[in-house]
């Protein structure tokens, strides 16, 4: 059994998962250009509403999209310091992999 304190936590879970579907990636793509409004995204990735609103609710459920109410419209934008979450996470793994490198390294020599 692994120990709960090497269990990925439930944020770090959902927004791995919220990157694993490519509509998604073009979505946050779209939006590291600029905030955009579903109408815009539904345009610029010639897909319907229904569909898009989908997939903005995983992104906006793994809080990696912010989404701001303006009269009527719904305009989105990344949420950077959730990518930062993900960022450090996955720093993790390169600093793990530099110090085995480097371990191997120092027994080989």
């Amino acid at each position: 059994m692994i120990p709960s304190a090497y269990a990925p936590s439930a944020n770090i879970a959902n927004g791995f998962h919220a990157l694993s579907e490519p509509l998604r990636i073009k979505i946050l793509e779209i939006l590291r250009q600029q905030e955009c409004c579903v109408a815009q995204l539904c345009s610029a990735l010639d897909i319907s509403q229904s569909k898009l609103s989908f997939h903005l609710k995983v992104l906006k459920d793994a809080e990696l999209v912010h989404a701001r109410h303006e009269g009527r419209w719904i305009h989105y934008s990344l949420n950077l310091p959730r990518f930062a979450l993900l960022q450090d996470y996955l720093a993790q793994y390169h600093d793990f992999s530099h110090r085995k490198t480097e371990s191997y390294q120092h027994q080989s020599a």
